[in-house]
């Protein structure tokens, strides 16, 4: 078992096929062969009958000439055998044909007898005494299988006969009777299974290419999204369903692993571009502050440059520590967050900046708004959109940050009065969809936390968003 468990694991699918339509073929002909040896079986047994029939009556109508010794025989017995086995070989007996018919049409039935007495000639077909004969224990003690070749019996066939040779006083007596062959009808019932099987090997071994086809087909499929997503082109997908259902769960599971891998590259590409962002800035300031530091006048003057540009140093390498919290999973605890409470201390934290310009931060929440998510995530994510509503809002206009709780999750939306955008005509940048508001960081992290980010107009003004489902 375990040599065949080995030999299958090595064989395709359409080996496999193939070997189960040529097994398949070779059973029935098997079953054919068997069905075809027990009829011939049965057969022969109908004219071992008959044989045994045949040598009771020849022994009845002997009567006392069938026990006399060879001593015993005169030559007015021998005369009387000579004549009665003429007369008994040629005529007929119940249900026997002629040897006549036998040898016309091939059908069985027909006598046959031999007698040999101790003196005269023998009476009856002598090659039933000549021709081999083989002992046929199945059919009953001394009954024998007889092929009588071409002219034994008759001129234009062979025939195959079941006879009973015996000894009966000094006489020796072989009686049988011609076996009855096949017929037309078992030969049109072979050509029908031999059709048969020869028409399930071929379904077979076409089913067979065909599956090897079909499936060749999906992993070609398989092999080019898997070839595209290695130089970066994660547009194509492998078939699902319909195909190939076999390799359902298959081309499923590479499809799922191509979202993941697209969805950690866009991870990656935005963080790239949020770190970019929060480089920047601080690097600009802190370069201009250290180009004017060499014509400052005045230690005041020297002081508050040196001091500005510690604190953008500092803040680079805040970022930096947020960055390699995020590579290294510090940051990846997943804990209830309240979007509410979260909402309020980026309001307090970019307040100031927005008192600068007018700009009014208003906080709405419907109650404990909680989340399971990241909260270092969320917060920068946040912090994101109110810094770029900050960024767009007018002088004096409002910034309206919501949260709130659905059936189906919660809730939060920025919604400032800038110059908005045209929802049907996006810009792509880098091939990310984006709308001019440095969006894709935010959308990876919503969609990190199992939740979806919509941008919608606000005539004036944008609406951004996050819905958190459960």
């Amino acid at each position: 078992m375990a040599a065949l468990g080995r030999w299958v694991g090595r064989r395709t699918t359409t080996q496999l096929a193939a070997a189960l339509a040529v097994l398949a073929a070779v059973a029935l002909s098997a079953s054919l062969i068997a069905t075809g040896m027990a009829a011939r079986m049965d057969q022969r047994e109908q004219a071992a009958l008959a044989a045994l029939d045949d040598y009771g009556a020849l022994v009845s109508k002997l009567g006392e000439q069938s026990t006399l010794a060879a001593e015993a025989l005169t030559p007015g017995d021998a005369a009387f055998l000579s004549a009665w086995l003429s007369a008994f070989q040629n005529g007929p007996t119940r249900d026997q044909r002629s040897l006549e018919e036998t040898c016309r049409t091939g059908r069985g039935g027909a006598g046959v007898r031999f007698i040999r007495a101790p003196v005269g000639k023998p009476a009856g077909l002598a090659a039933l005494e000549t021709e081999r004969a083989v002992r046929a224990p199945r059919l009953g003690a001394d009954i024998y299988l007889v092929r009588l070749e071409r002219g034994a019996l008759c001129p234009n066939r062979a025939v195959e006969a079941v006879v009973v040779s015996r000894n009966a006083g000094s006489l020796r007596l072989i009686v049988g009777r011609v076996v009855e062959p096949s017929g037309e009808a078992w030969g049109w019932a072979v050509l029908a299974v031999l059709a048969t099987g020869g028409v399930i090997l071929v379904s077979g071994i076409t089913a067979a290419v065909f599956a090897r086809r079909r499936l060749t087909a999906v992993l070609d499929d398989v092999n080019l999204a898997l070839e595209r997503a290695a130089v970066g082109d994660f547009s194509r997908r492998a078939p699902e369903t319909g195909v190939a259902p076999e390799l359902s769960e298959l081309t499923l599971k590479v499809n799922q692993t191509l979202d993941r891998l697209e969805e950690l590259l866009g991870w990656l590409r935005d963080s790239s571009d949020q770190l970019a962002h929060d480089f920047r800035t601080p690097l600009a300031r802190a370069t201009a502050r250290l180009a004017q530091l060499r014509t400052a006048s005045g230690a005041a003057r020297r002081d508050a440059l040196l001091g500005g540009a510690e604190e953008d140093l500092q803040a680079l390498t805040r970022a930096m520590n947020d960055a390699l919290a995020l590579r290294d999973g510090e940051a990846w605890v997943f804990e209830d967050i309240r979007l509410d409470a979260l909402l309020r201390q980026v309001a307090e934290l970019y307040e100031p900046l927005a008192e600068a310009r007018g700009v009014t931060l208003a906080v709405v929440a419907e109650g404990a708004v909680t989340v399971l998510g990241v909260r270092t995530l969320l917060q920068r994510a946040l912090a994101n959109l109110v810094d770029n509503a900050v960024k767009y809002s007018p002088d004096g206009g409002r910034i309206a940050l919501r949260a709130w709780c659905e059936a189906d999750g919660c809730a939060l939306s920025v919604a400032d009065q800038g110059p908005g955008f045209d929802p049907a005509r996006p810009e792509r940048r880098d091939g990310v969809e984006s709308h001019g508001m440095g969006l894709p960081f935010v959308r990876a992290v919503v969609q990190r936390h199992r939740g979806r980010l919509t941008v919608d107009d606000a005539s004036p003004g944008a609406v951004v968003t996050a819905r958190f489902y459960r």
